[in-house]
């Protein structure tokens, strides 16, 4: 009878929790560049900013789309996706209009030229949506041709959280390779870390596909590994690097 009486309390609660673990999934991604984004604006340089990293998430989250079509997962995660390639396209927007505004070569380079020498560092914002319209058809044709293969869809769900699981190597690597954490912000490793954790707690408790408790893991693996490296490059002498890495360009939550 006491806990039939407390359902009126527990029932409402429980939905509350589980609205706002679902909005901090699908916006908790795109914390880190809302200040990038602002900080761009302000100082108008875009250099701290790897716009490889929205190809990467763009690569990412339009495979992951693409997976649900195969096989349907929680809103939340869709809705993530949908958020983050907005926001990267965003990003590159502001960023390509920065970069062009103080470059002195006045070349223009278009997506058109199919030139490998210049992938991804266009002169007009709508080169890039050219080429994300580009790898949607052509993926969302593979991917219409092969729905009906439980293998494909697998390995298209794994590729998808694969490739945004890998975003926290390439700042793992270069710490290695320079024996150094200089320019890395440790309060941000330390958000990736805490927002990952979270991510994978939701992907096991919610019983989302494999692949992405999985990569999840791998995610926080990557991020523990980071936070090793500055606790111990902290105890040596750091050698100078030769360009710093801004702290929101290397990953998302």
């Amino acid at each position: 009878m006491e806990a039939e009486g407390l359902d009126w309390l527990l029932v409402p609660l429980h939905q509350l929790v589980s609205w706002v673990a679902a909005g901090a999934m699908v916006f908790g991604g795109v914390v880190p560049y809302i200040p990038q984004y602002r900080d761009i604006r302000r100082t108008q340089n875009a250099d701290g900013f790897s716009t490889h990293v929205c190809l990467v998430l763009l690569v990412a989250n339009i495979l992951r789309i693409l997976f649900w079509f195969g096989r349907h997962f929680e809103s939340p995660l869709l809705w993530q996706s949908i958020v983050m390639i907005l926001t990267m396209l965003l990003m590159l927007k502001l960023c390509t209009e920065v970069r062009v505004a103080n470059e002195l070569n006045i070349k223009r380079r278009s997506f058109a030229d199919f030139d490998p020498h210049h992938f991804w560092h266009w002169s007009s914002f709508a080169d890039y949506v050219q080429c994300v319209l580009a790898f949607t058809g052509v993926a969302g044709y593979i991917t219409y041709l092969s729905i009906d293969s439980v293998l494909f869809v697998e390995t298209l769900g794994f590729l998808a959280v694969l490739t945004e699981a890998m975003l926290g190597v390439p700042q793992l690597y270069r710490n290695y390779r320079h024996r150094s954490t200089e320019g890395m912000s440790l309060k941000m490793v330390l958000m990736w870390t805490s927002g990952d954790t979270f991510k994978t707690a939701y992907f096991l408790l919610n019983g989302a596909p494999l692949q992405f408790s999985v990569c999840g893991l791998l995610q926080v693996m990557v991020d523990l590994a980071i936070l090793g490296q500055a606790y111990a490059f902290a105890h040596h002498p750091q050698k100078p690097a030769p360009h710093a890495v801004h702290p929101a360009s290397a990953k998302a939550l």
